[in-house]
């Protein structure tokens, strides 16, 4: 059984459970909104040693998903409950912004009471999560029952890195930053960052992106101008930016307001209020397949640029207990089986998705391989292989990129979405 619910929908036990914890988590702003279909369990947290192969009996799995990743592992989620019965009885799922992750799980790591067992998140709740310790150190103390990270693909292998101990990669994509642009609007593309300033200085209010602290196209946009750019250092957002926050702070003058989600951006590209966006190659693909945006929406890459790569991650809050521990290690490892993680082509949210070897589009479902050919880009795969790749950010420079952005860039522009 599955069920999925919006987290701002379900509060009561999480408030009361707020309460309980507020004096040891000061400072925390947002109530978190989470709530189980049984009793949070309150049973002492797992020891490496006392993980049990299989749980004791089958478990509820109550998943918050802060990055859109029910729709790649959700079926894959499935088919393992459907296969494993004894291992996991149910599942919930639960959705909110990944501005909204520590406001929901400090409280409950604090408490000792978690409501919530594991987290799909993309690098941006990873590393407020990491910031706040928050996170069992999984890889650490549990790689021995994850022997299926070992087949990661290498760029995938890489963005596994990136998270040290505390999350474990289950998909994976080159992300961008590519252009997405109406060509009844855009006749003479951009193909560097200059052209797209140009571009948005003779067409103001066409232009726009959302903010990066919670859009995956934004922070690859942001993240991949320092490249472009030729900063100083771009693993360095304090001191080896100057051109980047130079040019975005030019770039916004031309920007009314910055939606605080991704989706408004599709719909602004839509209803002809924008014309020019920043996108990723799944951002491209997906929102065209789903009839979100006009199937005559076109995508370009820059001429010279850094793919900044993503990834999904599966993280565990601390104090889990034994059991459900075990459930998770389970279902991880499923997942990261060539012919379970090719699920991840999906409708082209993430493309192209797996994280693993062998994870290939024909092992992918029919839909998936479908939906690929109709609204993939012929040339997306050639420039995957071509152009250098990089990692985003290491989870405490990310942090400050966003901090700085929001204060420097995007103060008094945001626009709720």
């Amino acid at each position: 059984m599955r069920t999925s619910r919006p987290l701002h929908l379900v509060a009561g036990i999480a408030a009361l459970g707020m309460l309980l914890a507020a004096c040891t988590a000061p400072g925390t702003e947002t109530t978190p909104d989470a709530e189980t279909d049984a009793p949070a369990d309150t049973a002492a947290p797992a020891a490496a040693d006392e993980v049990p192969e299989t749980p004791s009996s089958p478990v509820t799995l109550n998943i918050l998903d802060v990055a859109g990743n029910e729709k790649l592992t959700g079926v894959m989620v499935d088919a393992f409950v459907a296969e494993h019965p004894d291992i996991i009885s149910a599942v919930t799922w639960e959705s909110a912004g990944a501005p909204d992750l520590v406001g929901t799980i400090k409280p409950q790591v604090d408490s000792g009471n978690l409501s919530i067992d594991l987290v799909m998140t993309g690098t941006d709740g990873l590393s407020a999560g990491i910031e706040q310790d928050l996170w069992v150190p999984i890889v650490a103390d549990h790689g021995d029952r994850l022997s299926n990270m070992a087949n990661y693909i290498e760029p995938a292998a890489n963005m596994q890195g990136l998270a040290g101990d505390y999350g474990v990669v289950t998909t994976y994509y080159p992300s961008g930053p590519l252009l997405q642009f109406d060509p009844a609007v855009v006749t003479d593309v951009p193909t560097t960052p200059e052209e797209l300033l140009a571009w948005a200085q003779a067409n103001p209010g066409k232009f726009g992106y959302a903010r990066p602290a919670n859009s995956g196209p934004g922070r690859t946009f942001l993240q991949g101008l320092p490249y472009m750019l030729g900063d100083t250092d771009p693993m360095d957002p304090e001191n080896g930016w100057d051109k980047t926050w130079a040019y975005l702070k030019e770039l916004g003058q031309t920007i009314d307001s910055y939606p605080t989600g991704t989706g408004q951006v599709i719909s602004n590209m839509a209803d002809g209020t924008w014309a020019l966006i920043p996108t990723t190659t799944g951002w491209d693909i997906n929102p065209r397949a789903l009839g979100q945006e006009p199937p005559t929406i076109e995508a370009a890459p820059f001429d010279d640029f850094t793919w900044v790569t993503d990834a999904h991650y599966a993280a565990v809050p601390q104090g889990q207990t034994p059991d459900k521990l075990s459930a998770i290690l389970n279902l991880l490892q499923y997942i990261l089986t060539p012919e379970t993680n090719a699920m991840a082509y999906d409708t082209g949210y993430f493309y192209p998705g797996p994280s693993i070897e062998g994870a290939t589009l024909d092992l992918a479902p029919q839909e998936s391989q479908d939906v690929v050919a109709e609204f993939g880009r012929d040339w997306y795969d050639d420039l995957i292989e071509e152009m250098p790749k990089a990692t985003p950010l290491p989870p405490a420079d990310l942090v400050k990129a966003f901090d700085i952005w929001d204060r420097e860039v995007g103060s008094g522009k945001y626009e709720a979405s």
